[in-house]
């Protein structure tokens, strides 16, 4: 199984733990802590089909996991601000990048935060990535609209989420209906005196399920450029 998907704002997959203990630092710390790895160590698809071809810049990757965004994107050149709301996953994302090479993990900053509130400072990297930031409607929209701020004037947002037709596949995903969304409903919200729109659709990827059978699933993939 070759799952890159990080489930960054959901817990435990197929099942929905309760009130807002789902977003809070000790319910992630707790979670990273109960495994060595939580995620598979790869980096997220659509990053690579989307930023591969970009100009290397600064980079901010919004809900960063363990890491492998991140030092992916450091391996090619970028220098990256990883932002994440556990400090144990952040930790092991470090100790990963050093073990690499200490010229890569000299271009990543690791930063803790609660992207439920944190701002990125105005228009400072070329790419913003936020990949399966899975939150509710309004919070979502709040968090979508504050690392958009952190875009520079020509650089890219790339914005991943698993599609709500998941739910209706084998592929493990909460129960939470209100955790998904399409890519039609963020391009919507981007002003378009602002915003450029390159890509919104709802792209498929072969995945297997918890049984190790083959599963169609499908990324909502928005990539919006700044104008």
């Amino acid at each position: 199984m070759t799952e890159h998907e990080h489930h960054r704002r959901h817990g435990p997959e197929g099942q929905a733990p309760a009130g807002d203990d789902l977003f809070s630092q000790a319910f992630w710390d707790q979670r990273y802590q109960a495994s060595g790895s939580l995620w598979s160590g790869h980096p997220n698809p659509q990053l690579l089909a989307e930023a591969a071809g970009l100009p290397v810049g600064t980079a901010l990757d919004a809900g960063c996991g363990e890491g492998a965004d991140a030092t992916w994107l450091a391996g090619r050149g970028w220098r990256v601000t990883a932002v994440d709301i556990s400090t144990v996953a952040l930790d092991r994302g470090a100790a990963h990048a050093r073990e690499l090479s200490s010229e890569l993990a000299e271009r990543i900053t690791w930063q803790q935060a609660d992207l439920l509130s944190w701002e990125p400072p105005p228009q400072r990297y070329d790419l913003v990535s936020a990949q399966f930031m899975q939150l509710p409607a309004e919070p979502r929209a709040a968090f979508f609209g504050r690392i958009g701020t952190g875009v520079s004037k020509g650089g890219t947002l790339l914005i991943v989420g698993h599609s709500p037709g998941d739910l209706n596949t084998t592929a493990p995903r909460p129960p939470l209906p209100e955790l998904f969304f399409t890519a039609a409903e963020v391009a919507e919200r981007l002003d378009p005196s602002r915003w450029t729109i390159l890509v919104s659709e709802a792209r498929p990827r072969r995945a297997r399920d918890p049984d190790g059978q083959p599963v169609t699933v499908h990324d909502e993939v928005i990539v919006a450029k700044r104008s």
